[in-house]
């Protein structure tokens, strides 16, 4: 800091101001300030920033090792909104969530001083190890259980699947059958709550629920089954893997998507806009999702204080041509 001073002509203290972005410094200085770190190279020293606030810029998170698409575009969203905030990110990875698992990742964390946790936790297994974890850290759920007194931040799912749901409704279609994911995910229990919710105020017929995990193949085998149903006209899947399964077998079977049968998935994965037909599907906001719960951590840190326990994001349903009027019979 003190080359960074001297170069850009100013004082010691405000290189501090610029760098921990005080209002109180011209714009010209400011200027001069940010070019003389760029062109020096200059990095602050986490480390020793902690010393000094008492407070540590590394944010620890704990996330299942999974390539699933959820939990992956959260984990990159927080990475982005930690960095936005001047926070770097320690993932604690765990290969299940169950409690042994967290509260280990936990004290790893809390044993390099973190500054706050959050806890990527869609599974039921994952509860009662975030209820037991240290009251003076500051923590946050993510897709977490909301029958729990942990803060938490999540996607409305059932808001998702209400969309989809009454868009299928809309199309013409009588009834909507649903894919499910696992039964241990609040994702999976989220989505069939509001397609179950929508059938009901629509006064249609409740389909039986067709249980499967995240992956094509389950949809694949849950889509041959659909596919020698001819009463079968509109299906919503819990995401957009059980989709492309639910198409191949729906292809190989002679049943046309959306002319025979209408489809929508979750999750708008980057691949659905180029399945055949285009996937008609809901788009979580994973980057709000992760700003919320950023917003949230940091405010435990300043007050001490958990603030609001519970906090949703709306997902928006995004159209292509995979949805259409029922066929004539």
């Amino acid at each position: 800091m003190t080359d960074v001073a001297r170069l850009a002509g100013v004082s010691h203290q405000t290189v501090s101001r610029v760098l921990n972005g005080h209002p109180n410094v011209r714009e010209q200085t400011r200027l001069r300030v940010q070019a003389a770190i760029a062109e020096l190279g200059y990095r602050p020293n986490r480390a020793a920033r902690a010393l000094v606030t008492g407070r540590s810029q590394v944010i620890g998170v704990v996330a299942q090792n999974t390539t699933l698409y959820g939990p992956a575009s959260l984990l990159a969203a927080l990475d982005q909104a930690a960095a936005e905030a001047g926070f770097a990110v320690s993932v604690g990875s765990v290969s299940d969530l169950d409690d042994q698992s967290i509260s280990a990742a936990v004290e790893r964390h809390l044993a390099h001083r973190v500054a706050g946790i959050v806890v990527i936790a869609p599974v039921e297994s994952a509860g009662e190890a975030l209820e037991r974890l240290p009251k003076d850290v500051p923590l946050v759920t993510v897709d977490g259980d909301p029958r729990r007194p942990v803060p938490l931040v999540t996607v409305d799912q059932v808001a998702g699947a209400r969309a989809a749901t009454q868009h299928l409704l809309d199309a013409g279609h009588r009834t909507v059958w649903h894919v499910s994911g696992p039964p241990d995910w609040f994702d999976s229990a989220g989505r069939i709550d509001g397609w179950r919710e929508t059938l009901q105020a629509a006064g249609a017929e409740l389909p039986p629920l067709l249980p499967a995990d995240w992956s094509a193949a389950a949809g694949y085998r849950c889509g041959q089954m659909l596919a020698r149903m001819p009463e079968v006209t509109a299906v919503f899947t819990a995401n957009d893997h059980l989709a492309l399964g639910v198409l191949r077998a729906l292809h190989e079977h002679g049943r046309r998507v959306p002319d025979d049968i209408s489809l929508v998935g979750f999750d708008d994965v980057p691949e659905a806009a180029y399945f055949i037909p285009p996937l008609t599907t809901v788009r979580p906001d994973f980057a709000a999702v992760a700003r919320a719960s950023l917003d949230l951590l940091l405010a435990q840190m300043e007050s001490d204080v958990a603030g609001p326990l519970r906090q949703t994001v709306a997902p928006s349903l995004v159209s292509r041509r995979s949805v259409a009027a029922p066929p004539r019979r």
